[in-house]
């Protein structure tokens, strides 16, 4: 079975910027899980492995357009510290919640005052243009109760 609308996919991958130093890696632990067709992962990688099936590699290079975005200088802003939760003493560089009107948001300390803090809500890697490294482990057609809820379930059933 192929990638394609409405198929369970089940990969691995690594993930490398634009220096070639890896951010990230699913490997040694369990396979990423996804609806495809449902923006459950970011678009440009969703669009590299339509038609891949079990067993397939690639490997894709994301701009920023089709990874994290571009950064929003809007996005930076100054908050009061009593609505940053995070545990132990803030400090520039920390990923902390904020509450906004869409609900908790995480957000990256800029600068860290005793009664505000500069705050950026951009994702951490917008901006950047991205390496993918891919090995699709799995693609199964989705159950009723997977599309009826818009995104893929775990072994056994009902898992966010």
């Amino acid at each position: 079975m192929q990638v394609a609308a409405d198929t369970v996919v089940s990969f691995h991958y690594r993930l490398f910027n634009s220096s070639g130093e890896e951010l990230e890696s699913s490997e040694g632990g369990e396979a990423t899980r996804y609806l495809h067709g449902r923006n459950n992962i970011i678009r440009g990688l969703e669009e590299a492995l339509l038609g891949l099936a079990a067993g397939d590699s690639t490997s894709v290079e994301l701009p920023p357009e089709k990874a994290y975005g571009l950064r929003n200088d809007e996005l930076r802003q100054r908050v009061p510290v009593k609505h940053l939760i995070g545990k132990g003493k803030l400090k520039a560089g920390d990923i902390v919640q904020v509450n906004t009107e869409q609900g908790r948001r995480s957000v990256t300390i800029v600068k860290m005052g005793r009664h505000s803090a500069d705050i950026d809500a951009n994702h951490p890697l917008a901006g950047q243009t991205l390496r993918f490294d891919v090995e699709i482990v799995e693609v199964r057609a989705a159950d009723a109760e997977e599309l009826a809820h818009g995104h893929a379930h775990g072994p056994g059933g009902h898992q966010h």
